[in-house]
């Protein structure tokens, strides 16, 4: 729709509509990262922000948005005289998940640099957000070195650009705001360090606010224009108010209690580094800007580190975030007030949206569906943080049963979920050759990026240049094309692309064995331990992870291929165990698992993860002999150039060798559990390799 959902017409939202105007107000503080299911608003907030924004001067036919004023020394439409200039809205630039590098930094005109020699440069998307407000949906779902790129623009506040020896730098001040459903996956914590403020939003399950929300929707999708009217007065009036906390901004005072305050909760909540000290600084000064006062009050610092903290705080990988407000109250109460207390907040301090019309519902919503949100100065789930006193672990569950383990091999009643060892750091597992998949960190694959490693005719548009190669293509050609002077005469058909060569995420497939015969010694712990250990390298690794368990009479497919971990390691603690070990039902239910994900998704390359002691004691209702149908199961995988490894989950002083046997029939390695920590997995990768290599080979061929 050509006219824009209006911002102040947000249902509740509180803390996400705070977000984006503080960094309406101070850019400097460096962005928001919204995090929420999918029909929450995180969209249409974002977008109704930019007719919040003051007009811009620039620079008449400046490509980067010079300001009149103070034009950029550097721009490479310049130099410009200042003086003068055109007023124009702040924009909102949209970057699309599957962008290139050249669309985000810009690209060069490498058939003029070629046959012209100039040396043409089309800006990309970071200077058409110069001055304005850059929104990446789904941010989690990005690769990886464009946001590297995106955020390192947005740090330094200009883009550089070295290509084939021609070198471009531009201003790139923009507020960045990106959305992300954690479900379908997490950023990197490096990642998350760079966004300066986040907000966890989630749809009411209150009826009367979800009823405001729906209300609001359909009259705005009946007639937008006049919806957008009785908002306008609220609209100007939340404009004005960016514009002159924007005025009084470098007039607020951020005093030495207020900054102690700041470093001692940056310090109880374990943050590395100081990044969130300079981003919670930023914070409760735009805070106070925005309040109308020249001081930062406690309040303000409060409100700063629930903002700035929850993505920064040390935590484990699995843990959900947010803030202990006790905690964070004891530490701010520990310095003397110094400034007068705040007066009782007025109808005004409920932020755009409240008290507006129409809004004569509770509000706790938003256009795209509802968003219960805490109090303001609440962060999410912060009475059950996982910093709580005596509060339980993120992955407690509770003890392991002291009843009598069944009989191994034999049927028995399912036994309570044990809790998972700790996790420890593995090394990777790597699928052998070479893939096309997306990106991530796991196997070798051709990619858009990492280091060059050959060169091909170009597949549409030319993106990274080949220079040595595109000249060895044109120079047996220069006499027929009539080559006078010292010129090279480059045609289309001559150039080349560069093809390289970089990291791809595969898809981690576990085939967990949840019999009694591994409950029997007491290894579920240490199994569930060294799974999610694995879970972690995979969250790390930027993969798509499964589970399947088996016990009992059959398999179950427990999480089907998902980019979120999170849900994989809940899963896993819940697992139960007991029963029979019908291995080859489990096998199967793996082939068929992987033959509907190939369907879905060809270019993401499997490993399988087998962790089991190798016992086959059901055949389930395929009949026949357990062990036999388990040994052909595998031998159909390995048929079909599946890399996998076996946990070899067997202890005591007898050992039957039965995994090993498995992992033989699987064209794979073996690795105990000891085996599969950092310090004792030296050689597994090239087992992987060769195993597989090896292994697969005469089987295609028989096959």
């Amino acid at each position: 729709m050509s006219t824009p959902y209006p911002f102040t017409a947000v249902v509740g939202q509180h803390d996400l509509r705070l977000a984006l105007l503080l960094n309406a107000v101070s850019p400097a503080v460096g962005g928001v990262l919204v995090r929420g299911e999918k029909g929450t608003a995180k969209s249409t907030a974002v977008r109704a922000l930019s007719a919040l924004l003051p007009q811009v001067d620039v620079v008449p036919g400046c490509r980067f948005s010079c300001a009149p004023a103070a034009p950029d020394p550097a721009c490479p439409d310049g130099p410009h005289e200042p003086g003068g200039g055109t007023v124009r809205p702040a924009r909102m630039v949209e970057l699309p998940v599957g962008a290139s590098e050249d669309r985000l930094v810009g690209a060069l005109d490498i058939e003029r640099a070629l046959s012209e020699g100039v040396k043409a440069f089309e800006p990309g998307l970071l200077a058409d957000a110069h001055r304005g407000i850059l929104y990446v949906d789904e941010v989690n779902l990005l690769h990886d070195h464009l946001i590297d790129l995106l955020l390192d623009a947005a740090a330094m506040g200009a883009s550089y650009v070295e290509r084939e020896g021609v070198s471009v730098r531009h201003a790139a001040r923009f507020l960045l705001v990106g959305t992300m459903n954690p479900e379908e996956g997490e950023l990197r914590p490096q990642l998350l360090d760079r966004f300066g403020l986040t907000v966890e939003v989630a749809a009411s399950r209150e009826p009367a606010q979800r009823v405001e929300v729906v209300r609001r929707r359909l009259a705005y999708e009946d007639d937008p224009a006049g919806f957008a009217g009785r908002w306008a007065d609220d609209e100007r009036e939340i404009r004005a108010r960016v514009v002159a906390a924007r005025a009084l901004l470098p007039k607020v005072v951020l005093d030495d209690t207020s900054l102690l305050r700041i470093a001692a909760t940056c310090a109880g909540f374990e943050v590395d580094g100081m990044r969130a000290d300079i981003v919670m600084a930023r914070t409760a000064t735009a805070l106070a800007a925005w309040a109308g006062r020249t001081e930062v009050r406690k309040e303000d610092v409060r409100q700063a580190a629930l903002l700035a903290l929850p993505h920064r705080r040390r935590r484990n990988p699995f843990d959900a975030p947010g803030l202990d407000e006790d905690k964070l109250d004891e530490i701010l109460d520990r310095f003397p007030d110094e400034e007068p207390e705040p007066e009782p907040e007025g109808p005004d301090d409920e932020g755009p949206g409240d008290g507006g019309p129409g809004d004569d519902g509770p509000g706790d919503g938003g256009p795209d569906g509802g968003g219960g949100v805490p109090p303001q100065g609440e962060a999410p789930d912060a009475a059950q943080g996982p910093d709580a006193p005596d509060a339980p672990g993120p992955r407690e569950a509770p003890e392991p049963s002291t009843a009598p383990a069944a009989p191994e091999g034999a049927g028995g009643p399912e036994q309570a979920p044990v809790r998972a060892a700790e996790p420890f750091r593995t090394k990777v597992l790597s699928v052998p050759g070479l893939g096309e998949g997306a990106a991530g960190r796991r196997s070798r694959a051709r990619t858009a990026h990492g280091r060059t490693t050959g060169a091909r005719r170009p597949r549409g548009q030319l993106t990274k240049l080949h220079l040595a190669a595109t000249v060895q293509a044109a120079a047996p050609h220069q006499k027929a094309r009539g080559r006078s002077g010292r010129g090279l005469v480059v045609r289309a058909d001559d150039l080349r692309q560069a093809t390289r060569e970089g990291r791809e995420g595969n898809l981690v497939l576990f085939l967990v064995d949840a019999s009694g015969s591994m409950a029997a010694r007491q290894r579920m712990s240490a199994v569930k331990g060294a799974v999610l250990s694995l879970l972690l390298d995979a969250y790390q690794r930027r993969d798509k992870v499964g589970l399947i368990t088996f016990r009992g009479s059959g398999a179950e497919l427990a999480l089907p291929p998902t980019s979120s971990v999170d849900a994989a390691a809940a899963r896993l603690e819940r697992l139960p165990t007991g029963g029979r070990t019908p291995l080859a039902a489990g096998l199967l239910k793996a082939h068929e698992v992987l033959r509907i994900e190939r369907l879905r998704d060809p270019s993401r390359r499997p490993l399988l993860v087998v962790v089991t002691d190798g016992r086959a004691t059901s055949a389930g209702a395929l009949g026949g002999d357990p062990r036999e149908l388990s040994g052909r199961s595998a031998r159909m995988l390995a048929a079909q150039g599946l890399a996998s490894v076996v946990v070899d989950c067997e202890s005591g002083p007898v050992r039957l060798g039965l995994a090993a046997a498995l992992a033989a029939d699987l064209g794979g390695p073996a690795v105990t559990l000891d085996g599969l920590r950092a310090d004792s997995l030296a050689g597994l990768v090239k087992n992987v390799r060769t195993s597989v290599t090896s292994n697969t080979t005469p089987n295609r061929r028989a096959a």
